[in-house]
């Protein structure tokens, strides 16, 4: 299996060599150059298996490895999870179900690629004997998912972004408190944007990038998205796969938890709709509408691990739709970069308008569907949750409609308790998060303070 540049301008790797490059060095994001496919046969086979095995059969054919060490990976990823089938289904009403992915050790989605790409990253250094500098930007959840997984690991020295002040005080905790040396919490004066485009920057300043071997976790790794695969054909599968279809509402900001899904259509699981659900910063909802991608800036919001106008994965799905041209593409990120945005063309549109629906949810309607949905099924949402909930109910009435129920209530207890009244508390293995000391670094948002200060740490 090979792995291509959207931007077209590199050669291509392998897996291994996709994963430990992170962002290609032309700028672009890696994709397969091929799809594998499974047959009906090989989807129902599914039905029944532990989490972990049907990780190892849909992920094996774009990795390269061994079975067998592979299978020990995931052993050992989902291993800390509190919930044994990792990804459990809860029905919210006729043909409307829940997908739960909050189990993890940061109670978020995240964690069902970090913790796997933790035990990547981990094998493939040892068995080298080199040390990898890890840089990410988060807009809340990444960041936690990350440090947790590789915080204590002697081969690696990770330093995570977050926009300070802009994030929930659950999530900026799970990132501070880390008492491990070779985890760093920085907070960014800036939004999400900004520390997306300095970990960019950094990626692209190839000296420096050489100098520290720096590579990303954030959602532009392929291993993160093909991690996100899996549980799209376990909760299909699950709800009668592949003898009839099914479609995905998915909150996202980033689009990479939407685009694994479209991966997995095109290996053959009967997806119905893919549905975009975003809050107030409505760009991809906005680009499906109208045709036109065009930033107006980044509106604080109670779900704010979507408070994101540079969508960085939108650009593997600009790709396909533009039928594998990475110069087209390199063309559209230029004006993205230099004039704030981009029309899609009508053949793209159609195509992009072909896999994926979209809609968005304003603050009070995003309250309004965390109390209903409380008063009305006992369940409680964290906000982003609510977001592809409300989406979903707009979108449905055409079969069996998962909703990607993204982080645990109580990493966002305000605004879970402005809608309920109710405060929802941690589990107990954290309860004693808001006791734990913080390590933070405030840092101005000065991508040369940003670069001194990581190569400072690793000295």
């Amino acid at each position: 299996m090979r792995y291509v540049s959207t931007r077209g301008q590199v050669p291509d790797l392998d897996f291994e060599g996709a994963m430990l490059a992170g962002l290609a060095r032309d700028g672009g994001l890696y994709v397969p150059d091929e799809i594998p496919q499974m047959s009906e046969a090989d989807i129902a086979a599914l039905a029944g298996l532990p989490y972990e095995e049907v990780a190892l059969r849909v992920m094996l054919p774009f990795t390269g490895m061994e079975e067998e060490h592979l299978k020990r990976l995931i052993a050992a990823a989902y291993a800390p999870f509190g919930h044994e089938a990792r990804a459990p289904l809860v029905q919210l009403g006729p043909d409307h179900f829940l997908l739960e992915l909050f189990h993890g050790p940061t109670l978020a989605f995240k964690d069902f690629a970090m913790q796997l790409i933790g035990q990547l990253f981990q094998d493939v250094m040892t068995r080298r004997g080199e040390r990898i500098t890890i840089v990410g930007a988060t807009s809340g959840d990444t960041g936690s998912a990350a440090i947790e997984a590789f915080r204590g690991l002697d081969n690696v020295e990770c330093f995570i972004l977050f926009p300070h002040g802009r994030v929930s005080e659950v999530q900026r905790r799970q990132m501070t408190t880390a008492s491990e040396e070779n985890v760093h919490a920085l907070a960014l004066d800036g939004d999400f944007d900004d520390c997306q485009a300095a970990v960019k920057a950094m990626f692209n300043d190839h000296a420096f990038r050489d100098r520290v071997g720096l590579t990303a976790v954030n959602s532009i790794n392929w291993a993160r998205v093909l991690a996100q695969v899996v549980y799209y054909f376990s909760s299909a599968v699950a709800l009668g796969a592949p003898s009839r279809k099914v479609s995905f509402t998915v909150p996202t900001g980033n689009f990479g938890d939407i685009f694994a899904g479209w991966i997995a259509k095109r290996m053959g699981l009967p997806v119905d709709r893919l549905v975009i659900a975003t809050n107030r910063n409505d760009i991809l909802h906005r680009t499906i509408a109208t045709g036109e991608h065009r930033k107006e800036g980044v509106a604080p919001t109670i779900s704010p691990s979507m408070d994101i106008q540079v969508s960085s994965n939108f650009e593997r799905a600009l790709f396909m739709a533009y039928g594998r041209d990475g110069q087209a593409v390199a063309q559209l990120m230029d004006e993205l970069r230099d004039d704030g945005g981009f029309p899609v063309s009508q053949g793209a549109l159609e195509s992009l308008r072909e896999d994926y629906d979209s809609g968005r949810a304003s603050e009070e309607e995003t309250a309004k569907t965390i109390r209903e949905m409380h008063r009305l099924t006992g369940e409680t949402l964290c906000p982003h949750s609510a977001v592809g909930v409300k989406v979903a109910r707009e979108h449905g009435g055409h079969g069996p409609m998962i909703t990607l129920a993204t982080a645990h209530p109580a990493k966002f207890p305000d605004a879970v308790q402005a809608a309920t009244g109710t405060r929802p508390d941690l589990p107990p293995r954290m309860a004693d998060l808001f006791d734990r000391p913080e390590r933070v670094t405030r840092i101005p948002n000065d991508i040369d303070a940003l670069k001194t200060l990581i190569e400072d740490r690793l000295t």
